[in-house]
């Protein structure tokens, strides 16, 4: 779950499921578990359901998929 304190107030605190994702805190915006960026609750298209991480955009969840999983198989 993230869930971090941002001084605006708008950061929302999210549950993520495979393919939907529940609001548990209102807010404008999540942040990027690997660059930090905003990412607009509307826009949010990519995230991991094992980590509860968010991800700004299909490359980035791709290279931390990448990431978690090299040296495997």
């Amino acid at each position: 779950m993230l869930d971090r304190v941002d001084e605006s107030g708008e950061l929302a605190s999210v549950r993520y499921f495979a393919n939907d994702l529940q609001i548990l805190r209102a807010g404008r915006f999540v942040r990027c578990a690997v660059t930090g960026q905003r990412v607009a609750l509307e826009d949010l298209r990519y995230w991991n359901v094992e980590l509860q991480e968010a991800y700004a955009s299909a490359d980035i969840a791709l290279q931390r998929w990448q990431k978690l999983h090299e040296g495997g198989a």
